[in-house]
């Protein structure tokens, strides 16, 4: 017998405020639960102290833990039961507390959640958005640095979003949370405490597949995500006062992948720089030139800028802050491509 539930939306307090990327994200699923009673969320730890990144913090005490669920260590499980309820009405929202930790739900990532509504011929919806939380940064070491942000946006029925910013983040996953198709969202530990202004209300809500500007610029085109994305922007602050226009495009989406954006932004400049923080073979940065080449958009000779192939991310701090893309580095990439 179906447990569906008929969602009955209401319009959350609209208008500007400045939020941390860690309370846009609580915002927006406080937003999404307040607003559809078929939304939960279940993860590990995630109605305990707020969660581990303490990104849920008072949605317990607000919605109950009928409706924010702690669940065993089993990462395939709970993903597997996520499927259950959605396919009988509900819209879980799943938190993986580190991106790590995806493989290990691979099954019911891979082979199941993005098959099933072909698999039934079009009769049910999966509308089940994963949280990944990634990124270095946090001296976690390499088990639990990784973003994952590639690694699964070769999945056709899986939509793979991320987020740079605070106001990115709450229009992003209000809209994963919204399609009625698995989103794969991720989230970088690195950037919970950054501050922005954010624009609340369901006029908010992002557009699939759709990419955002974080600068404007002449010069070179910067195409980045989540703390490579912020970097970006901080190191196009810095050149600008050397006279070089840096526009950085932000990929919220990675599947769809918004290559009209970026065909634009590059069409203006005439140079392309990818910022990845993963390595670059296999990854989106990779998938983005082969389009471009393949569109035959002029960019003279593309650069990239990731992480080194054969070096894995350390606990000591200096040596994970020499691995990842620094602000300094990406300046001084920026400077070579529009000077060499």
């Amino acid at each position: 017998m179906s447990t569906r539930l008929e969602p009955q939306r209401a319009e959350p307090s609209a208008g500007v405020v400045q939020l941390t990327y860690r309370e846009a994200i609580g915002t927006a699923l406080e937003h999404e639960l307040a607003a559809d009673p078929t939304v939960l969320l279940m993860g590990e730890d995630v109605a305990t102290a707020g969660g581990v990144f303490k990104t849920n913090e008072g949605l317990p005490e607000k919605f109950g833990l009928e409706r924010i669920r702690n669940t065993p260590i089993c990462e395939n499980g709970f993903l597997g039961v996520a499927l259950g309820m959605s396919v009988t009405g509900l819209r879980p929202v799943v938190e993986i507390m580190f991106s790590d930790f995806l493989p290990t739900a691979a099954d019911a990532l891979v082979n199941e959640l993005p098959k099933f509504r072909f698999m039934s011929g079009g009769q049910c919806t999966v509308p089940v958005t994963v949280r990944s939380i990634g990124g270095a940064t946090g001296r976690f070491g390499t088990q639990h640095s990784a973003t994952g942000e590639s690694w699964y946006i070769g999945l056709p029925g899986l939509k793979v979003a991320t987020a740079a910013t605070p106001a990115g983040a709450y229009s992003v996953l209000r809209a994963a949370i919204r399609d009625d198709d698995p989103v794969l969202f991720f989230e970088h530990k690195g950037l919970y405490g950054r501050k922005g202004q954010v624009m609340l209300g369901d006029d908010a809500i992002a557009r699939i597949g759709e990419a955002a500007v974080l600068r404007e610029g002449t010069d070179v085109t910067v195409v980045s995500t989540l703390l490579m994305a912020d970097r970006s922007v901080t190191a196009a602050e810095a050149l600008a006062d050397d006279g070089i226009s840096v526009e950085v495009v932000e990929l919220r989406w990675l599947r769809p992948l918004d290559y009209d954006a970026i065909v634009a932004s590059v069409e203006k400049t005439g140079r392309l720089l990818v910022v990845e923080e993963q390595v670059h073979a296999g990854g989106w940065g990779a998938t983005v030139i082969s389009e471009l080449v393949q569109r035959g958009v002029p960019m003279g000779r593309p650069a990239t800028l990731s992480l080194p192939d054969d070096i894995l991310i350390a606990y000591a701090p200096e040596l994970e802050d020499a691995i990842i893309p620094s602000v300094e580095a990406i300046a001084g990439q920026i400077r070579s491509v529009v000077e060499g």
